[in-house]
């Protein structure tokens, strides 16, 4: 929900009314005061006290009481409203005496003035934040960096209720009571995972020489041993190495073991090494020398490998020899083989006997997030271990330095199931399933040590880098945020932090949550065009759509481009589906696959920016047709922020007819529609807006008629701005900047700070507008400006009754 708006687009700045209920209002200057109590209250009497009097006023409201300015900076909700209908034309009713237009802006420029120096005068308020708990999305990310788990237990809670067009305000994050049921199911779920109380065996591989590669038809055997020779000349089946694939894991330690045996007749032993075939980056990779060492057709196509032991072979028929090595952790295994070392000059060529292969791993089978979260001095006694670690895990998940009385108490937690009998692990998991339901790791907790202080001072450190890190990644902080923290640098290196933060991949949740919900996106996972009208339209051309716009806007923060390219931009991205819906054959054509998006340049055409592409234009249609209405007040609200009051009541639906409508008669029957006095002045700003896109149909094809009828997309908004077309329609809305900026702005600030916003805000909202448009529009100085405005940095107690 965008900051509250007094006067649409038109109006001059000074009457452009963006403030708010403040805690005690500022003494207004004398000529903005004088002003008001002469010429405001003389326009009140001779206009609105007639109905709005002390006896039987209308709608209940009188405004008898309103003589100075000071009383009507006390209600300021009250003259929002006072100044729409004004503007919009609705009061005073038609059977009054009505006012001039002169007269109308001059009222309006009083009242605004009064208001606007108020908000650049008054004591800053940063307003209050409602604790709240983590959505979904927040927990599975957080519960993601605090454990490592690879799944998503928050997709089984209840949907988030969604305030202020977001999902993560406060005031609508309630808890019901199946919320936690399904809490302690998913940390005890979360913990079983990470940490494994009982020892798994370590696995076993082994694999019968007849089997090993290089494979043949007629491999050389003997006995089922499997006979490997030096031999000039000789094919890889003949000479090995003798090898085969193993796909393990790439964190843990293996033992590999080989059978063998072997025979000579010369005087020096029968050497073999044992390879560890591998990522080329692993450490101990062997060197061209060390490789050439080695017999066998296969040692080049193995290659890269380390060779981990270099053995002398001294088995027999009888008495088989079993060669061991350890294996490291983390160089990419990809397969094990034992090759013959070349005999040296003179000693006859010997032959090697391979009975099977084996490897045993890891030896540690704990899962990595056991490892990581259980991690500390074994040499510790019990309950200093657990102090260890449960400290580290609570202060992580508590997203600030855990209390000695809350470390005592999980401790304690942990204890009381190892005096039951249970190992050390199964208690510290315990007390770990206990930290994950606790209102300090569900809740974003802001402690407060001055809760009645009603003037505005900095947040905590720690809160800091909470509010910052849930705003960019929707998660807990990372270990550079929570280092800085603790040395109180993070405030001085905010800026510093946001572009690190913006580089990391994580920032996608920035498009994934806070954008495809301001631009309301989300009906297109419901949305149903018409099957017979556009059977071009299927789930998978409705995932393409998203995709699009996810990735646009993904490049937008990625690449730090202006924010100004949402509103028009020379490229995008598409899918053959989508650039056969375009009509860019070039794209559509290639030996890609169908689902493969590319980045297409969009010069030259009549596309560019969100609100040409189709996952926009298909939300704000109707299944049957377009919807100039719907796409009209789209723009308005969600990229100028200036969206038209509700409809008033009892006003008819534009019917839709039995047949289908043409672009002809639709903008007919909308003139139709706008006789009535009522609706004309709102559907004169929505529907040429939305006539300028009426060139797309509702699942966002390009089209030059509608039936028979050839499309009209020309438009004239408020003012005499005459356009024709959605290229020109965008180089309008650019010379709107201002107002998109301001938009923008509100709808971050507003999913930053986790509530909606107040008039107190107007003063951070101009700073943040202000900022952008001095570093050219670049996404992180939206960011930044927001990062560092007061309703992000500071805080307040309870304002005076």
């Amino acid at each position: 929900m965008p900051l509250p708006r007094l006067l649409p687009v038109g109006l001059a700045l000074a009457a452009f009314t963006v403030a708010g209920l403040t805690r005690s209002p500022a003494q207004p200057p004398a000529p903005e005061a004088k002003a008001f109590a002469a010429d405001g209250v003389a326009y009140l009497k001779k206009h609105c006290l007639g109905c709005h009097g002390d006896t039987r006023p209308k709608a209940d409201l009188s405004l008898t009481r309103y003589a100075t300015a000071e009383s009507i900076l006390k209600d300021r909700k009250i003259w929002q409203r006072v100044q729409d209908v004004i503007h919009a034309g609705e009061m005073p009713p038609e059977s009054r005496p009505r006012p001039t237009t002169a007269e109308n802006d001059a009222f309006l420029k009083t009242v605004g003035g009064v208001f606007d120096h108020h908000d650049r005068t008054a004591p800053p308020d940063p307003g209050r934040v409602t604790m709240r708990r983590l959505n979904r999305l927040e927990y599975n990310n957080t519960v993601r960096d605090l454990v490592g788990v690879d799944f998503t237990p928050a997709d089984d809670f209840p949907s988030d209720d969604v305030g202020h067009g977001f999902d993560n305000i406060g005031d609508v994050l309630t808890l019901p009571p199946v919320l936690l049921e399904r809490y302690l199911a998913a940390a005890e779920s979360i913990m079983d995972r990470a940490v494994q109380v009982t020892p798994v065996k370590s696995p076993e591989r082994w694999q019968g020489g007849q089997y090993l590669e290089p494979a043949s038809a007629k491999v050389p055997l003997k006995n089922n041993w499997r006979v490997m020779s030096v031999k000039d000349g000789g094919d890889a089946v003949e000479t090995g190495p003798v090898h085969t694939q193993y796909q393990v894991p790439t964190d843990g330690e293996y033992i590999f073991r080989a059978r063998v045996r072997a025979e000579t007749t010369g005087s020096e032993p029968v050497r073999v090494a044992v390879l560890a075939v591998c990522d080329k980056a692993a450490p101990g990779v062997a060197s061209d020398a060390e490789a050439e060492k080695l017999s066998g057709a296969a040692v080049k196509g193995l290659r890269p490998f380390v060779i981990l032991k270099t053995v002398d072979v001294t088995g027999t028929e009888k008495t088989p020899q079993v060669i061991e090595a350890k294996v490291p952790a983390n160089i990419g295994l990809k397969r094990m083989a034992v090759a013959l070392v070349k005999p040296k000059a003179g000693e006859p060529a010997p032959t090697l006997f391979v009975q099977n292969l084996y490897l045993q791993g890891p030896l540690d089978t704990r899962p990595a997030t056991h490892r990581a979260l259980l991690k500390c001095d074994e040499s510790k006694p019990a309950a200093d271990k657990s102090r260890e670690v449960l400290g580290r895990f609570a202060t992580r998940a508590y997203r600030r330095p855990v209390t000695p009385d809350e470390l005592t108490r999980l401790v304690k937690l942990a204890e009381s199931r190892t005096a039951a009998g249970e190992s050390w692990e199964a208690g510290v998991q315990f007390a770990m399933t206990a930290v994950l339901v606790s209102p300090k790791f569900l809740f974003r907790v802001e402690l407060d040590d001055r809760p009645e202080g009603p003037d505005a001072r900095p947040i905590g450190e720690y809160q800091l880098a909470s509010r910052l890190s849930y705003f960019l990644w929707a998660s807990m902080p990372d270990a550079e945020l929570f280092e800085l923290a603790g040395k109180n640098q993070l405030t001085p290196n905010l800026p510093a932090q946001v572009k690190r933060m913006l580089a990391d991949p994580k920032a996608n949740t920035l498009v994934e949550s806070f954008a495809m919900q301001w631009l309301q996106l989300q009906p297109l996972k419901n949305a149903q065009p018409d099957a017979k009208l556009f059977p071009q339209f299927n789930d998978r051309l409705r995932a393409a759509m998203f995709q699009e716009t996810k990735l646009f806007l993904g490049e937008i923060v990625r690449q730090d481009r202006s924010v100004l390219d949402i509103l028009d931009a020379d490229f995008t991205y598409v899918n053959a589906d989508l650039a056969r819906l375009y009509g860019l054959k070039d794209a559509a054509r290639g030996g890609r696959r169908q689902e493969e998006f590319v980045r297409v340049a969009l010069a030259g055409t009549n596309r560019g920016g969100v609100l040409t592409q189709a996952s926009v234009l298909t939300v704000t249609s109707n299944p049957t047709r377009t919807s100039p209405v719907k796409r009209g007040r789209w723009v308005l609200e969600q990229l100028l922020g200036t969206p038209p009051p509700p409809p008033p009541p009892n006003v008819p639906e534009l019917e839709e007819a039995g047949k289908k409508t043409t672009a002809l008669t639709l903008r007919a029957r909308m003139e139709e529609h706008r006789k009535n006095a009522a609706c004309a002045s709102c559907h004169a700003k929505m529907d040429p807006l939305g006539f300028g896109l009426e060139n797309f149909d509702a699942v966002g094809a390009f089209r030059a008629k509608d039936g028979d009828a050839a499309i009209d997309p020309s438009g004239e908004l408020p003012g005499g701005v005459k356009f024709a077309g959605p290229v020109e329609l965008k180089k309008i809305l650019l010379t709107k900047k201002d107002l998109f900026a301001r938009c923008l702005a509100e709808k971050l600030l507003t999913y930053a700070v986790g509530r909606g916003l107040e008039f107190t805000d107007k003063r951070a909202v101009d700073k943040v507008v202000a900022g952008l448009a001095r570093q050219d529009y670049k996404f992180s100085a939206l960011v930044t400006e927001v990062v560092q405005s007061d309703p992000f940095r500071l805080r307040r107690g309870r304002a005076p009754q």
